[in-house]
C-alpha cells in the first residue's frame, strides 16, 4: 500500500516531481533555487511507491554527509517518515537512515545508497540500480558519467537518471552532452530556449531550469546577496543568480568569432595586400601538433584563420608525411623554437621552416599582440581552433587575480598563432595616433 505524503513544494517543481516519462532529467539552476531539494524529494516519493535501489553520486564521497545525506534526512523528518526507533525491523511506511556507509532503508525494501567517484572501486559491487541521481554533476568527469550509465540496469523496472547542477562553463561535458558540442557540430538543445521556456522535453531527456525566484521559501535577503554579485563577480552572478551557462572567467580573445568557410575565403580573397602566415606548435602525448594557415588584413586589423592541422601521438616522420603539401608549396612555417632538433629535421626533409623568436616575456607580448586585432575570424573548417579560442579565459592566481600570460587550458592553436605572427606587429591605437604605420620587411622583421 502506497504511503500518503503531504508536503508543500515550490510550484515550479510540481510537474518535475511526478514526471517519470523520460530516462534523463536534467536540472539546471542558480543558487538557492531548491533543485537539489526537489530532486531528493522526487527520489523519496518514487521509492515509497516502488521497490527500487537508487544510487546517489557525488564526485567526492565525504561531501555526502553535509549535502545529499543530510538533505534526505531533513525531508524524511519533515514528512514524518523517519524511523529512529532502533528496532531491527523498520516501521511500516517509514525510512531509516544509517551512516558508515551512508544509506537509506525503506520498509518496502527500497534503498538509497551513496557513492563517490573518488572511490570508483566501490561502484563495482552495485547491482540492479534503476535510478541514479548525480548531484553537482558538472564536478563529475565525463568518463564517470558514462561509467554510471553502464551501472544503470534492471531486468524489469524503467531506468532513470537525474542530473542536477549549477551551470558552469560551456566547455563542461554537461553542456556539450546535453546542449551543444561545437567541436563535433552536435546540437541537442539551445540553452537560451531552456531559459525562456523553463521546462523542455527533447526525445528521452526532460530539462528544467530554475532560479532563486522559484524558491518561495527563500528569504529576500539571500536573493539580495545574489544580486550584489553583479557588481563584483559577473561570472559568479551569471551562474548563481541567473543559472546560466557561459564562459567562466575573463575571455582572452573577446573579438574571436567563427564564420562559414566560404565566407571567410571570400573575405580573404577581397584583401588588397594580404599577409599570409603559417604557425606550428609541436606536441606528442598530451600536447598537440597544431598548424594554422592565417591571413592578415592590415588595413582593417583583421586576422583570418582558414586551415588547421591538429593531431597528437604522431611521430615527426608521420607528421611530415601528412604535411607534405607544405614542402611542395614552399610555404614558410614558423614553429616553436623550443624544439630546434625537430625544426632541423623538417628542414632536412625540405620544409621551409624556422623557429620563432622567443625572449623573456614573449608569452605576454604575443598575447597582447593577438589581442590588438580588431577581429579574429575563424573558418568553421577549424573546429579545434574554435574550441580552444572561442571561450579561452585567463588563469587566476590564489587571490583571484588574472595571470595575463597563463590560461585555463593549454591552447595549442593560440601558440600556433603566436609563432606564425612572429616578426609581424599589429598597429595599436597609440601607434596610429602617432602616425607610425607598421611595415613588415622581407624575412618577417621590422
Amino acid at each position: 500500500m502506497a504511503v500518503a505524503v503531504e508536503k508543500e513544494v515550490n510550484p515550479h517543481f510540481e510537474e518535475f516531481l511526478f514526471d517519470w516519462n523520460q530516462k534523463f532529467q536534467v536540472l539546471v539552476g542558480g543558487y538557492g533555487s531548491s533543485k537539489s531539494y526537489h530532486a531528493a524529494l522526487k527520489v523519496v516519493l518514487k521509492l515509497l511507491q516502488e521497490k527500487r535501489t537508487a544510487l546517489v553520486v557525488r564526485e567526492v564521497y565525504d561531501t555526502h554527509k553535509d549535502s545529499t545525506f543530510s538533505l534526505f534526512r531533513e525531508i524524511i523528518e519533515d514528512i514524518g517518515l523517519l524511523d529512529d526507533s532502533g528496532k531491527k525491523k523498520i516501521s511500516r511506511g517509514k525510512i531509516r537512515p544509517k551512516e558508515s556507509p551512508y544509506e537509506l532503508k525503506f520498509s518496502n525494501g527500497s534503498k538509497v545508497i551513496f557513492k563517490g567517484m573518488d572511490k570508483p572501486q566501490k561502484l563495482k559491487s552495485i547491482n540492479n540500480v534503476s535510478l541514479i541521481w548525480l548531484e553537482e554533476c558538472s564536478e563529475i568527469k565525463y568518463a564517470g558519467f558514462k561509467e554510471l550509465l553502464g551501472r544503470l540496469r534492471h531486468p524489469t523496472l524503467k531506468l532513470h537518471m537525474i542530473l542536477s547542477t549549477n551551470p558552469v562553463g560551456e566547455d563542461n561535458w554537461t553542456f556539450t552532452h546535453f546542449f551543444e558540442d561545437k567541436l563535433n557540430k552536435r546540437k541537442v538543445l539551445s540553452d537560451v530556449v531552456l531559459y525562456q521556456k523553463r521546462t523542455v522535453v527533447v526525445k528521452d531527456t526532460y530539462y528544467h531550469h530554475s532560479t532563486a525566484e522559484d524558491n518561495l521559501f527563500l528569504p529576500q535577503s539571500y536573493i539580495d546577496q545574489l544580486e550584489e554579485m553583479k557588481e563584483y563577480d559577473p561570472d559568479l552572478y551569471r551562474i548563481a543568480r541567473k543559472g546560466r551557462f557561459g564562459v567562466n572567467g575573463i575571455r582572452v580573445l573577446p573579438q574571436f568569432q567563427s564564420e562559414p568557410h566560404e565566407k571567410v575565403m571570400a573575405s580573404i580573397n577581397a584583401i588588397k595586400k594580404p599577409i599570409n602566415r603559417v604557425g606550428m606548435d609541436f606536441g606528442f602525448v598530451e600536447s598537440y601538433n597544431a598548424v594554422l594557415r592565417m591571413t592578415v588584413d592590415t588595413e582593417k586589423r583583421y586576422l583570418y584563420i582558414y586551415w588547421e592541422y591538429y593531431k597528437n601521438g604522431m611521430t615527426d616522420d608521420e607528421t611530415a608525411e601528412e604535411l607534405e603539401e607544405f614542402k611542395e608549396s614552399g610555404e614558410r612555417i614558423i614553429a616553436d623554437s623550443a624544439e630546434p632538433k625537430t625544426i632541423v629535421y623538417y628542414r632536412k626533409l625540405g620544409f621551409n621552416m624556422r623557429g620563432a623568436h622567443k625572449f623573456p616575456g614573449s608569452r605576454l607580448q604575443n598575447t597582447k599582440k593577438v589581442k590588438r586585432f580588431k577581429k579574429i575570424i575563424c573558418s568553421d573548417n577549424c573546429p579545434n581552433t574554435i574550441r580552444e579560442l572561442e571561450n579561452l579565459v585567463y588563469a587566476k592566481d590564489k587571490n583571484g587575480n588574472i595571470i595575463e600570460d597563463e590560461f585555463a587550458i593549454d591552447p595549442h592553436t593560440f601558440s600556433g598563432i603566436w609563432y606564425g605572427l612572429d616578426g609581424y606587429e599589429v598597429t595599436d591605437l597609440k601607434e596610429k595616433a602617432k602616425g607610425r604605420p607598421i611595415v613588415e620587411r622581407p624575412g618577417g622583421r621590422r
